[in-house]
């Protein structure tokens, strides 16, 4: 996990979407599958942080390279669980 500021959700969903070339849908149906969550204001709309649009970034190429959505989530699964393992080594080592 990045600062505080790469976390922040920022952005609403039309922008994330063209941030990230994709149409708003897409968005809807990848938070849907749990490829990602951006936060939610009081009233349930969604915010993107920069770390979901770098996320989207990510599902963008993987769908390119020729992954279905549900080999994309089994690589963002596999990639955020090497992403703790690093953190708890780099945590470990300052000890």
């Amino acid at each position: 996990m990045g600062a505080a500021g790469e976390t922040d959700g920022v952005f609403a969903i039309s922008v994330a979407a063209r941030m990230v070339r994709m149409e708003i849908q897409n968005l809807r149906v990848y938070e849907r599958r749990g490829l990602l969550e951006p936060t939610r204001t009081p009233g349930g709309t969604r915010l993107y942080s920069e770390a979901d649009v770098a996320r989207l970034h990510r599902i963008r190429d993987l769908l390119a390279d020729g992954l279905n959505l549900a080999g994309v989530a089994r690589v963002l699964a596999l990639e955020d669980r090497v992403a703790r393992l690093e953190r708890e080594v780099a945590r470990l080592r300052r000890r």
